[in-house]
């Protein structure tokens, strides 16, 4: 199945499944402003708050845009630098939290290689709107399965390559991390990969997202968390200033 994605997807998703923290955003705003004028305060003040709330709300747009509309990200021709094109591989593993836009995509790159999709978003625990949003609208695999963190229904050593694009942030708990990248690194071959993109909580995505960068983690924690599941290589590589892209194997 061929998967061609809109002009601006990317940003409209964003705008479309954030669009709670942007009401609430203009209406804080509006606030402030009648709260300058009735006080009398300086131009100076209004002028102030105005830059620094069309920067909270604009620039996480503008980044969005061009992280996933205009740097190739959805073409996946990042994934030369990982040597997995001319590999033969006999089953990938792609896991999302709930929103998927990749595993077609993927089976497109791999048409030879058996593609499970897992779903890991549970209704009772991940109660953000966004994602809530995001899985109303999300092109479900076929076959995709919905599982539990710390359970991959899959055998030992039975995989060559896990994807997990944009998700894993979305298991808030470190220790239930870890558990995660263990269930991972069961599957996994004794030459198998796991691929993980990520913003990190880092000085680039602070000056993206502002306070919004706290969603995310450091790379400090990604690299302790995939050494504490038991993976002895841990390689990063910059996708845009703004997204990370490591290759973890052991």
């Amino acid at each position: 199945m061929e998967i061609k994605r809109k002009r601006f997807q990317g940003v409209l998703n964003i705008l479309s499944f954030n669009r709670h923290f942007y009401i609430i955003g203009l209406i804080i705003w509006g606030i402030l402003i009648i709260s300058l004028i009735q006080l009398e305060l300086p131009i100076l003040w209004l002028y102030l708050i105005t830059g620094a709330f069309i920067y909270g709300l604009i620039m996480p747009l503008l980044i969005s845009a061009y992280v996933y509309d205009f740097s190739g990200y959805y073409d996946f021709k990042w994934l030369k630098n990982l040597e997995l094109k001319n590999s033969k591989l006999d089953q990938i593993v792609n896991i999302n939290a709930g929103f998927d836009e990749t595993s077609y995509i993927l089976k497109n790159n791999f048409p030879e290689a058996d593609l499970k999709v897992f779903d890991f978003y549970d209704a009772k625990r991940h109660t953000e709107p966004a994602i809530i949003r995001a899985r109303k609208v999300s092109l479900v695999y076929s076959n995709t399965q919905q599982i539990s963190p710390d359970k991959i229904p899959l055998s030992d050593n039975s995989t060559d390559v896990i994807f997990l694009l944009s998700a894993v942030h979305e298991i808030r708990s470190y220790s239930e991390k870890v558990i995660f990248l263990k269930e991972c690194k069961r599957i996994c071959k004794s030459n198998g990969k796991v691929i993980t993109v990520e913003h990190l909580r880092d000085i680039p995505n602070f000056f993206a997202f502002s306070i919004g960068f706290t969603h995310f983690f450091s790379r400090i924690t990604w690299e302790r968390a995939f050494k504490e599941a038991g993976f002895d290589s841990f390689e990063e590589t910059k996708f845009t200033l703004f997204m990370s892209i490591f290759n973890c194997h052991f």
